[in-house]
């Protein structure tokens, strides 16, 4: 009996041991599988390659059409595109003036008579300079100028001042008539901010010292009128005393822009400066 059941135990193990062809046939199995695997990876790369290869060739990138994507956003929402938007390059005209001898001469003076006055810090004085004799050239006004309306306007220089009629910043820009859409996208909104308001103050004083005439023809108006203009004082029945007001500017350059006018009398000192002169140019010729 003991042999009779040990032998189809022998057997059995001898059974088991050909069982071991079929884990050869297991392991042949797991073979196929990992090289089906790769080679559906190697499809998948081959896949995302060719995706990867035609996007590049058929889809124009967001930042190739900046242009047509920028002027949609500013339609559709003008606050996102001027938070986006990239910083405007200076024309070539006013970048070329920055860099003259001659603008670094007058933003110099200019930030001298600032420093005088005691009541600014080195770095807000120059950047006050900076803005203000930029600004100054760009529009055609004399630097004396706005250091004049600035000293009878805001003679503190605090840049949040504002007048009891709500008028802001070192030039005293009136928010209600001035701080409008076409003006403000491109001039910017904040009229507490020094650069700011001398953008608003130098543009307010182009349009009075250089009206356009109904054909759109460019005139030449005198310093007392476009000061007045300035100043709101057309008429006179506005603000009392208001005809004063070109004299005090006056007054302010004669006594504080020592640097300014350099010696200069005083028409002198406020004459028109030509940007083409100052490049190189003949300031006579006819553009």
């Amino acid at each position: 009996m003991t042999e009779v059941i040990g032998t189809p135990e022998r057997r059995q193990g001898s059974d088991r041991r050909a069982g071991g062809t079929e884990g050869e046939g297991r392991r042949g199995r797991k073979q196929t599988s990992m090289l089906a695997y790769v080679l559906r990876s190697l499809a998948a790369v081959v896949v995302l390659v060719f995706i990867i290869i035609f996007a590049v060739r058929h889809t124009r990138p967001v930042y190739a059409s900046s242009g047509t994507v920028m002027e949609q956003l500013r339609k559709r929402a003008p606050v996102a595109a001027a938070v986006i938007a990239p910083a405007p390059v200076e024309s070539t005209t006013v970048a070329r003036l920055m860099a003259s001898p001659k603008y670094q001469e007058e933003k110099r003076n200019f930030y001298e008579d600032l420093m005088r006055t005691g009541r600014l810090d080195s770095a807000r004085a120059d950047s006050i300079a900076q803005y203000a004799v930029r600004e100054a050239y760009t529009r055609g006004i004399s630097p004396a100028i706005v250091f004049g309306v600035m000293l009878t306007e805001n003679a503190r220089f605090i840049s949040n001042a504002m007048s009891n009629v709500g008028a802001v910043g070192l030039m005293q820009v009136y928010p209600k008539v001035w701080l409008k859409k076409e003006f403000s996208d491109s001039l910017g909104k904040d009229l507490a901010s020094d650069s700011t308001n001398l953008k608003y103050g130098l543009f307010i004083l182009d349009k009075y010292f250089h009206p356009r005439t109904r054909s759109g023809a460019v005139a030449e108006r005198d310093y007392r009128s476009a000061l007045l203009h300035y100043n709101g004082c057309v008429t006179g029945s506005n603000t009392p005393n208001c005809k004063t007001y070109p004299d005090k500017v006056r007054r302010y350059v004669e006594a504080s822009a020592k640097s300014i006018c350099d010696g200069r009398g005083f028409y002198d000192c406020i004459a028109k400066p030509f940007i083409a002169g100052l490049l190189g140019d003949d300031p006579n010729k006819t553009p």
